[in-house]
């Protein structure tokens, strides 16, 4: 039984096996956007209850189906991945902060905080698989209008869950991640808490200068880690909020740079 799980195992961190399982990833993931913008998230959407009601179904049925992609990923030998701390997530008025080393990260941590509002790319609005999803749960559009930061504050305000990923693009490999301000100015007008999570992928995969094709030649492992919860009053009590955004944006990249180094 033993010889027989090895065998499996070492088949599925094949070159030529992991090859064929990411292009079905990225077709099933092209194919789900689609069937849910068409037929599962209308329905999600119509069904009768109050908006926010609504909003949480639709939220759920695209963090399930991100989960979903998710384990078959990690299933198929794709990805192998651990998540430490997720227990931590979810919290109302909680923004959610990660460095952003890999296009498949997202689909791990909303996989995992179903329930949680996002910013993401204004681009996402245009494409075909993707635009369904992205507004039928009232995902925030980073399209870098003082409007859309208020926005984010307001539904941190009203209780919602908030990811960011402030780099606002995937990280540099080598290099650690550089956050704008943005994501510092939202927490210090908003949120009730920070709490960071520390993203690893290792070998780099799926970066802004890797396309799919370029399979690692071993297995991909993805570790996403919940630091501790950083209290927002301590950088915006009595300071302005540019100066206490500055300084929690200081305090997030000196952070990164040292757990990410660790």
């Amino acid at each position: 039984m033993d010889l027989a799980a090895d065998s499996v195992s070492h088949r599925r961190d094949a070159w030529a096996w992991r090859f064929v399982f990411t292009a079905l990833s990225f077709a099933l993931f092209g194919v789900g956007g689609v069937l849910l913008r068409l037929l599962i998230l209308p329905v999600v959407l119509h069904w009768p209850g109050p908006s926010a009601v609504r909003r949480r179904r639709a939220r759920r049925t695209v963090g399930h189906a991100f989960w979903l992609h998710a384990q078959f990923m990690y299933r198929t030998g794709v990805v192998n991945y651990s998540f430490e701390g997720l227990e931590k997530l979810g919290r109302p008025g909680q923004m959610i902060v990660a460095n952003h080393p890999s296009l498949i990260d997202v689909v791990y941590l909303i996989g995992h905080v179903p329930d949680a509002n996002c910013i993401v790319k204004h681009s996402l609005w245009k494409n075909p698989c993707m635009r369904g999803p992205v507004s039928v749960a009232q995902y925030i559009s980073n399209d870098g209008s003082a409007e859309m930061l208020e926005r984010a504050a307001d539904v941190l305000r009203e209780g919602q869950t908030l990811i960011v990923f402030p780099e606002g693009t995937r990280t540099t490999p080598g290099e650690f991640p550089v956050f704008h301000r943005g994501a510092a100015a939202i927490a210090v007008r908003g949120a009730r808490v920070v709490t960071p999570v520390f993203i690893s992928v290792q070998p780099t995969t799926l970066t802004k200068a890797e396309p799919w094709y370029r399979v690692p030649h071993r297995r991909v492992r993805m570790h996403l880690r919940v630091g501790d919860d950083i209290p927002v009053e301590g950088f915006s009590e009595g300071t302005p909020a540019p100066i206490a955004s500055r300084r929690l944006n200081e305090h997030l990249h000196a952070l990164y740079a040292r757990e990410l180094k660790a």
